[in-house]
């Protein structure tokens, strides 16, 4: 792979969009892993191999970025949670259809924007108090989409956008949150076989990448206005909830015929 220039196309694309989500922009991190499954011979379970070592390289400059600017109400409920839905999908490991996964993010997301949009449409200017069972239903979702895809943010923001928490707040609870369930995924996928040393090998060649990528999403969370940010929110987690409706549905549709 890293001799293959064609690699690179789909890598670096999928990399910047991973390290902007270690920053504070969630939706984008959905994509890494199809963006990346789009390089030649490249299966969606070998680039979530890939892309996890990048995930826990970019939450260690988060989470130091982040280290006192979260919300644990949060935290609190959805960690515990999240460890549900992570074992379902070490259990149903092998036995899902990733696409169909890709589809659902997709409507997750894209549903989140509809509801986010019709509250501002009523003039509704109401702040969402976090709840118990809204949490663990959301956070058992997260920790399994993130298991399966790297894509837990869509299911996170359904549950703490609402809330319109400060830029840098939102961003460091989705840090901290993320941060302890891509650790919780290294024992699974390690005992699943995922580490080799050519995925290794090549995790190491985009770090830097990685990297850059997470200070510019970092540099902008402290920079931008509440509503810009979620004005931004929006707009990505619609433009990539589309991407993976389309990119899902046609894939079952190749795999159908």
């Amino acid at each position: 792979m890293l001799s293959d220039w064609t690699f690179y196309c789909a890598a670096i694309p999928a990399v910047i969009a991973l390290g902007l989500a270690r920053g504070g922009f969630n939706s984008v991190g959905a994509l890494s892993t199809p963006l990346l499954a789009l390089a030649p011979g490249l299966s969606p379970v070998t680039a979530a191999a890939i892309l996890l070592p990048l995930l826990i390289f970019g939450d260690i400059v988060s989470v130091w970025n982040f280290r006192k600017e979260f919300s644990w109400p949060n935290l609190r409920v959805l960690l515990p949670a999240s460890v549900i839905g992570i074992a379902i999908g070490w259990l149903a490991a092998g036995r899902l259809n990733e696409d169909v996964v890709r589809v659902l993010i997709g409507l997750i997301s894209i549903g989140l924007v509809m509801f986010m949009l019709l509250k501002s449409r009523l003039n509704d200017l109401s702040v969402a108090r976090p709840t118990k069972p809204a949490g663990i239903f959301w956070g058992s979702v997260a920790g399994f989409t993130s298991f399966v895809s790297h894509s837990g943010g869509p299911p996170f923001q359904v549950y703490v956008l609402p809330q319109r928490l400060a830029p840098n707040v939102f961003a460091g609870t989705a840090t901290m949150f993320f941060a302890a369930v891509n650790a919780m995924k290294l024992v699974p996928y390690f005992l699943l076989g995922q580490f080799k040393t050519e995925t290794l090998s090549v995790s190491a060649a985009l770090a830097p990448v990685a990297l850059a990528a997470t200070f510019g999403g970092i540099w902008v969370v402290r920079r931008i206005s509440v509503d810009r940010f979620y004005g931004i929110i929006l707009a990505l987690t619609f433009f990539f909830g589309a991407w993976l409706v389309v990119d899902g549905v046609r894939a079952l549709a190749v795999t159908a015929h």
